[in-house]
């Protein structure tokens, strides 16, 4: 024991390895939450890798999917227009069970277009235009139909996973008094803020 220590009580040099102790103990807590913010980083930057190559493996078989789908639509039209012109009202049964498994074809396919994510879109009379979801072929008097609104469907729409596939084809009713003999034209009621005709610009491509 030197006389310092005797003097005082304390030791110098254990006073010094407690304090070195001590800063190596500080020093280890900074690397520590350092490598801890590192780790939370690197865990932060997986997740988004794996969410976007999910969300890129998603969309490339939601589009592997469309272009079959798009091969089928012009199935679905034929099956639809065969059920809505089959006479209804016959006695032949053979014709009967042919009309009959037309018509269970078709719900058929319907039903593998739901499971697959597509939906149909066939608005109804009266239903409001969405630029977005149907493409404006023509106009025609209103007949009771509010002007802008849908008289009706030429040919079903459809969108996969809220991605529209093909705009529903649809007759709009005309603005009331734009047939009036020299009336100035009717501005389009489909056209955006620029003029452009909002439903013709829809790839309508099958």
């Amino acid at each position: 024991m030197t006389d310092e220590t005797a003097a005082n009580g304390h030791d110098p040099e254990i006073e010094t390895a407690e304090e070195a102790a001590e800063a190596d103990v500080e020093a280890m807590k900074v690397e520590i939450a350092a490598l801890k913010d590192q780790i939370l980083r690197y865990a932060a930057e997986a997740d988004n890798t794996r969410r976007r190559a999910e969300r890129e493996s998603n969309d490339a078989r939601a589009y592997a999917i469309q272009k079959f789908a798009r091969d089928l639509f012009a199935v679905a039209d034929h099956l639809s227009a065969a059920t809505t012109h089959a006479p209804r009202d016959f006695n032949d049964q053979v014709v009967k069970n042919f009309v009959v498994g037309v018509e269970m074809t078709e719900k058929e396919l319907a039903s593998a277009f739901e499971r697959n994510g597509l939906k149909k879109l066939a608005p109804e009379r009266g239903g409001k235009f969405d630029p977005h979801l149907h493409q404006a072929m023509m106009e025609q008097p209103g007949d009771g139909v509010a002007p802008g609104a849908i008289i009706k469907t030429l040919q079903a729409g459809y969108e996969l996973h809220g991605r529209i596939v093909r705009p529903a084809m649809v007759v709009v009713a005309s603005k009331t008094g734009a047939a009036d003999a020299g009336a100035a034209p009717a501005a389009n009621p489909y056209a955006d803020a620029d003029g452009a005709d909002a439903g013709g610009s829809v790839d309508t491509k099958a």
